[in-house]
């Protein structure tokens, strides 16, 4: 398997990431995005995928909740980091209207500028859009014929939001926030109507634990660990095996970051 989206360069796995690495391979994930979300954790994320260069990918970018730092000085470190080989999306970047970090004109600001980037250099993109697709869709849907693979990472959303992004032929990335009857419900059955060849599967850890899981982990801490287990959930929706739900996400994620 593999996640497309693991927090890796997160201090709370300083202690023990190797650790928590070998466990993942141990259940059976072979590979790891490990996402950049500021200049600062991109460049750690560069070095992690170097350090774990068998299995660790990186993406680089700047999160919306970072979107303020953006400026000529953030974008030329981007520039750079994108040019590493082990360097594989631009983002993670997009908007988020949940929190309100950063002012809604830096995140577009930001947003439109990690398109120019991923156009000059023929990248695919790592999107992320909470509470914010009234904005997020006109100017994804402006630059889409010019880019080349998009993923929305975490699909939260509704499913005009859904078949918004399929008809921008995007990938969608499910997290365990399908696991959670309180608040991805709704996403049991949207689901259903991705594509086979337009899904991925992701932990996001150390955030969204499945709630689901048995027995319940002493830490709350999500880990790349428990993608098998989202795996079995989402196969389970779809009626599907989950070695065939394995091998359409392994062979869209390797097609997507080109692995």
């Amino acid at each position: 398997m593999i996640d497309i989206g693991a927090n890796l360069t997160h201090d709370s796995f300083d202690k023990d990431r190797d650790e928590v690495i070998k466990n993942a391979q141990d259940a059976g994930v072979d590979a790891f995005i490990i996402t950049g979300s500021d200049v600062s954790c991109s460049h750690k994320a560069r070095d992690l995928a170097h350090q774990y260069s068998a299995c660790c990918f990186a993406t680089a970018g700047i999160h919306p909740h970072h979107a303020s730092e953006f400026d000529g000085e953030a974008e030329a470190a981007i520039q750079a980091l994108l040019k590493d080989e082990k360097v594989v999306a631009v983002g993670e970047t997009g908007l988020d209207y949940f929190r309100d970090f950063s002012p809604r004109e830096a995140q577009l600001f930001s947003f439109e500028q990690h398109i120019k980037m991923a156009q000059e250099n023929d990248m695919p993109m790592f999107l992320h859009q909470r509470d914010a697709h009234v904005d997020f869709h006109p100017v994804l849907k402006e630059h889409r014929d010019d880019l080349s693979r998009v993923v929305v990472h975490c699909f939260t959303d509704n499913e005009r939001a859904l078949f918004d992004y399929l008809d921008l032929d995007c990938y969608i990335g499910i997290t365990g926030w399908i696991c959670d009857e309180r608040r991805g419900a709704h996403l049991l059955n949207l689901v259903q109507n991705i594509p086979l060849n337009r899904l991925m599967i992701e932990t996001d850890s150390p955030y969204l634990m499945p709630r689901n899981l048995k027995p319940k982990p002493k830490s709350r801490r999500n880990e790349p660990k428990y993608l098998p287990h989202i795996a079995e959930f989402v196969a389970k929706q779809l009626n599907l095996p989950v070695s065939e739900l394995i091998n359409y996400t392994n062979d869209n994620s390797k097609t997507f970051f080109n692995l």
